[in-house]
Parts: C-alpha cells; structure tokens; sequence
C-alpha cells in the first residue's frame, strides 16, 4: 500500500488556547496512539490533503521531530461549518500485526444487465479489511461483466488467503435490479420472436 510522508512537531502545551493558536497559524493537533508512548504533535493543515482529500486510501509515514513512525489515520474531526481539520488521530503500525482499514471497492467491465437496460446498484463503495500492512490491498477490483439482471456479488464472492474481509459474508456489495426499460426491452423482444414465428408458420 502506497504512503503518505507528513512532517511534524511534538506539542507539549495541549490546552484549549494553544490549540486555537495552531489552528490560526494552520496547524493540525494529532494524537499517535499504539506505541510504547501517546504521542501529541502538530503538522501544517496542507500536508494532509494528499491523505484525507481522496478517495484513494493511504498509509502515512510520520516524522516527528525526525523520528519516522508508520501509522494509519483512524479518525478525523472536521469543523461544522468551514470543513477545516480540527484534530486527526493516527493509530501506529506494528511490525507483524494485522491493522484493519476500509479499503475502496473499484468496478471494473460494463453488466450484460446493464447493458439490457437493468439498474445498476453499488452499495458498498468501501469494505474493512483486515491484513499486514504489506497484504493491505490499495483497492479491491471486482468485474461486473457477467452481471446479469436479478445478479449480485456479495463479500462471500470476494473472499482472499491475503487478508481478512471484516464485513457480514452476505452483506451485497453490488447488484444488478429489473428496471423499467429492461422489462419494455424484454417484451420487445418477446413480441418480435412471436412475429417471427407467426411469419414463418404463414410461410
């Protein structure tokens, strides 16, 4: 999985007016967590836009005051009105141990449902996943090609031996449904093929 490289500077002072303070002069208060110490540092509010504004999922490479800590973004608080970046916090990557993220689902190929006229139905665009960072996934491909009308594709159907899917087996992630055009393009059809076969009893 791709990273993200974010400077930072470790806070000693976390009170309410500090904070203010660094967010005026766009700064972002993080929190590291799941280290041998909590760690409390500041980065400038740009250096998260590669991370947060995409819809591409990213680990990040921290270095706080020079010291490089791996780390997953595990929650962020936006401000109500000005979707500013309050506060981030990271959980730290451990050799050896599994870290769960959700993980964006891509469709790939065109629906021969679709294609007839059938509704297209994506439901899940992200899952949990659970893995070693080096078996996490950038995304999870899944071709829709064969997808006829009244088909899904459930987790069960995108199961792998390289990480964990933390989501219910049945849980549809895309799906095709009967539409309106569908049923006028099946019945189309349904009258031409009698039309044939009327003209060539005739015949």
């Amino acid at each position: 999985m791709k990273s993200i490289k974010i400077e930072g500077s470790k806070r000693e002072i976390v009170g309410k007016k500090a904070t203010k303070a660094l967010r005026n002069a766009d700064k972002v208060p993080c929190v590291l967590y799941g280290g041998n110490e909590t760690i409390s540092f500041t980065a400038e509010e740009k250096a998260f836009k590669s991370l947060v504004y995409t819809p591409n999922v990213y680990t990040a490479e921290l270095s706080i005051d020079g010291t490089k800590h791996n780390a997953v973004l595990q929650d962020i608080q936006f401000h109500p009105v000005t979707d500013k970046i309050l506060h981030i916090d990271f959980y730290q990557i451990s050799e050896g141990k599994a870290i769960t993220m959700e993980i964006p689902v891509k469709l790939t190929g065109k629906s021969k449902g679709v294609v007839i006229g059938g509704a297209l139905r994506h439901n899940m665009r992200k899952v949990k996943v659970s893995a070693l960072l080096e078996n996490l996934p950038d995304l999870i491909e899944i071709d829709i090609t064969e997808l006829a009308i009244g088909g899904r594709i459930t987790i069960a159907d995108i199961k792998s031996d390289a990480y964990e899917i933390m989501e219910a087996d049945n849980s549809v992630i895309v799906q095709v449904r009967m539409s309106r055009n569908a049923t006028e393009d099946e019945e189309e059809s349904t009258e031409e093929s009698t039309d044939e076969a009327a003209a060539t009893t005739e015949a």
